[in-house]
């Protein structure tokens, strides 16, 4: 029960605006867990979770995941840019040619980002794979890629 509780945690303090103990309780309560202040609060102190400032000015419950990922996220257009040669996608499959040696760091940021509609990557040694869920997904996707190359 702990194991999910703190899923859900994680999931509510990700997607939406949790200011204090009492919206996280309320939140938690809504989604079927009963729960107290007090574990609410042991929880909070066992996942990390952080306050930081939202564009409003207001304290809002963060998890370290965030950092990561804006970490992650910088990373992944410069090791993506020195990385790869080039993009294309038939059907809902892109193919991305990297350097020699480089698809594996290549595919490993990429993984590490969440992109909608990306069902799952392989990554050789100068190709990768990324399966789409739908022939749109590959196209828009090919596009952002784009954006990352060094030209």
């Amino acid at each position: 029960m702990k194991s999910k509780r703190h899923d859900k945690i994680i999931e509510l303090v990700l997607t939406k605006n949790i200011y204090t103990q009492e919206d996280l309780l309320q939140e938690l309560s809504e989604c079927g867990f009963q729960v107290t202040q007090a574990t609410i609060s042991r929880d909070i102190k066992e996942l990390r979770l952080t306050k930081e400032m939202d564009d409003q000015g207001n304290y809002r419950y963060v998890t370290g995941a965030k950092k990561v990922l804006d970490s992650v996220s910088s990373k992944f257009g410069t090791i993506f840019s020195e990385s790869v040669l080039g993009v294309d996608y038939a059907g809902n499959t892109i193919v991305v040619k990297c350097r020699h040696g480089m698809a594996n760091a290549a595919c490993a940021t990429l993984d590490a980002t969440e992109w909608t509609g990306v069902v799952g990557t392989l990554a050789g040694d100068d190709t990768i794979f990324i399966l789409m869920r739908t022939q749109d997904d590959a196209a828009t996707f090919t596009k952002e890629l784009y954006k990352y190359l060094s030209n």
